[in-house]
């Protein structure tokens, strides 16, 4: 399977931005996910979607400010991100893998990665 992403840009502390990630090619995944990774750091979880049932998962860092939903007809999920503060500038990748529900919130529970969008935020 391919993703690409895209929807990345430059906003203001306080904007929103919307990522979405388009999948190609035959699949087996169970999860469709965002991860993040600023200049030196690791790459972090965001968010993820069970793309059977719809159960989604959020960092911390970001629940009740980051949306992530699914257009199962586009093959396509989305992640909606609203008052963004400048800690979220960081490249985004998309995800997908036969994670399981332990493994969801984790690299190691996705084989196929997109090729990252940036998303960056001014104060």
């Amino acid at each position: 399977v391919q993703l690409q992403a895209s929807g990345g840009g430059l906003v203001q502390a306080g904007g929103s931005l919307r990522l979405s990630c388009t999948a190609s090619g035959r699949t087996d995944s169970t999860y469709m996910g965002w991860f993040r990774q600023a200049p030196g750091k690791e790459r972090e979880f965001v968010a993820t979607i069970r793309l059977s049932g719809g159960h989604t998962y959020y960092a911390d860092s970001v629940k009740a400010r980051f949306t992530i939903s699914k257009d199962n007809a586009k093959n396509t999920v989305y992640l909606q991100m609203n008052n963004l503060k400048p800690e979220d500038t960081a490249v985004y990748y998309c995800a997908t893998g036969r994670a399981i529900m332990s493994t969801s919130t984790t690299p190691r529970g996705y084989h196929s990665w997109g090729q990252g969008t940036q998303v960056t935020v001014s104060s």
